[in-house]
């Protein structure tokens, strides 16, 4: 569970963050002064700091400063009344998460908390490369083959550099592990990390995410803004999907490149700063290169370093080793004890295409492993996990508020607590799954028709290593 600590003097204000934080999970500590904060962070590290910039005593600012000396990467969002944005700006500047304003938009405000909570734990969950210390971790790089070693060894002698680096692979090849792991292992992992996926992120929002803006720069810019590049000086920036960022954007992340500093959008100062670029595509950029769609001179900046990602297919001496940390990871989550795996089964997985890689196998062993209660996992259950959405065999074909019930009572009776999670993924899989089977795997149908958006859809898929083929209706 998350933990969030409330710094603000306005007991009120207080109260009602801790009820409405505890409502969605979160466990809430208060400070009522900048030096009580300062002394909650030192007790014990809090997830993300939401703090008010005045207060009796030290202020917020002053207050940032000294947490940001315990811990350089804990996420601290700054709260502010619309008169005192300055300083709520200057505290971005100086590695702030980011700034809220008085009177609060709750779900926006409940949003921005989730990515700071992400945030910070992307900066400080530390990434195993290799067997060595993958028990002991949330998450590992895990391979022997050939093609693995070789990674490893790219990783070690590029992540003490300052080098520009690409991260090529397939969907679900763990890009974002081994951006992870070159922060983790450089001079700057004291420093911020910050994650933008081109793709998440609408077009029209992308370039005002990376490179702020000024007042009045576009309708509805009521003030400025710190970008996430100028946020992560001295640190590193993790652009993901950077094969679908727009020509416009690429133009002025070249310029970031090249000249080391950017401009806000409306502004025209220049603004020095220094980050470290690591990127990542699933894309074959030389080809868009060649049809326009991604500038060449940008391409040469990026790939100072290339790191390529074998898919899983290729590698399939890995899978057994796979399973083995899945079923070892996800049983500790669970907090039962690893049932292993049948030979059956894991050869049987070893003969799979694998088309979402090392996620899809992962979600696999999960789904399977929830599923055997207790069990080794043998061939059927893989068979199952791999072939059906995450249902209930009682509940194949019934009603869906049957197939809550029953799903929760099973987990009951194994004893698991925060359910929540595993359940609206069970869901939501089946839901996607069914939309893009209905609208002949069209993503772009799909999407209207369950009313998200296209780079929101195309997430879900890779994050649960769906297989969609796209056919074409013919007329009746």
């Amino acid at each position: 569970m998350a933990q969030i600590l409330i710094v603000d003097d306005d007991h009120q204000l207080r109260m009602s963050f801790e009820r409405l934080l505890a409502a969605e999970g979160y466990d809430v500590r208060t400070a009522s002064s900048g030096e009580a904060g300062i002394a909650a962070v030192r007790e014990a590290l809090p997830d993300v700091v939401v703090m008010d910039v005045r207060m009796p005593g030290i202020s917020g600012l002053e207050a940032y400063a000294a947490m940001r000396e315990i811990e350089p990467r804990l996420p601290v969002i700054i709260m502010t009344a619309f008169g005192t944005t300055d300083i709520a700006i200057e505290a971005t500047k100086m590695g702030a998460y980011d700034y809220i304003l008085k009177p609060f938009d709750i779900p926006e405000t409940l949003r921005l908390i989730d990515k700071a909570v992400a945030a910070g734990r992307a900066m400080r969950a530390r990434v195993a490369v290799g067997e060595e210390g993958a028990a002991a971790s949330a998450e590992a790089i895990v391979g022997r083959s050939p093609a693995m070693q070789e990674l490893y060894k790219a990783i070690g002698r590029a992540a003490p550099t300052d080098a520009t680096v690409l991260v090529r692979g397939e969907s679900g090849t763990g890009k974002e592990l081994v951006a992870r792991a070159l922060y983790q292992h450089s001079q700057r992992a004291g420093k911020p990390f910050l994650v933008i996926n081109c793709v998440a992120i609408p077009e029209s929002l992308l370039e005002s995410e990376l490179f702020g803006y000024e007042k009045g720069a576009f309708t509805g810019a009521a003030g400025r803004k710190v970008g996430k590049i100028e946020q992560a000086n001295h640190g590193t920036v993790f652009l993901d999907e950077i094969g679908d960022m727009p020509l416009t954007i690429q133009a002025k992340l070249l310029r970031l490149l090249q000249e080391r500093n950017v401009e806000r959008l409306g502004g025209r100062q220049v603004i020095p700063v220094d980050v470290r670029i690591i990127a990542a595509t699933n894309r074959d950029l030389e080809d868009a290169v060649r049809q326009g769609l991604f500038r060449e001179d940008l391409y040469y900046r990026l790939k100072v370093v290339t790191l390529s990602l074998p898919p899983l297919r290729e590698r399939p001496g890995d899978i057994a080793l796979l399973v083995r940390y899945f079923l070892d990871r996800f049983s500790r989550d669970m907090g039962q004890p690893d049932p292993g795996a049948s030979e059956a089964a894991v050869e049987f997985l070893k003969g799979q295409p694998w088309p979402g890689n090392v996620r899809e196998l992962g979600n696999t062993v999960k789904k399977a492993l929830i599923f055997n209660l207790g069990a080794p996992l043998g061939l059927d259950e893989v068979k199952k996990a791999l072939d059906e959405p995450m249902r209930s065999e009682a509940a194949s074909g019934d009603d869906p508020e049957e197939s809550v019930s029953l799903l929760i009572r099973r987990e009951l009776a194994s004893g698991r607590e925060s359910l929540f999670e595993d359940l609206m993924d069970r869901f939501g899989q089946q839901v996607i799954r069914e939309a893009l089977t209905a609208t002949g795997g069209n993503r772009s149908q799909a999407a209207r028709l369950l009313g998200l958006s296209r780079p929101t859809l195309l997430a879900k898929i890779e994050k649960y290593g769906l297989r969609i083929e796209s056919r074409v209706r013919q007329a009746d």
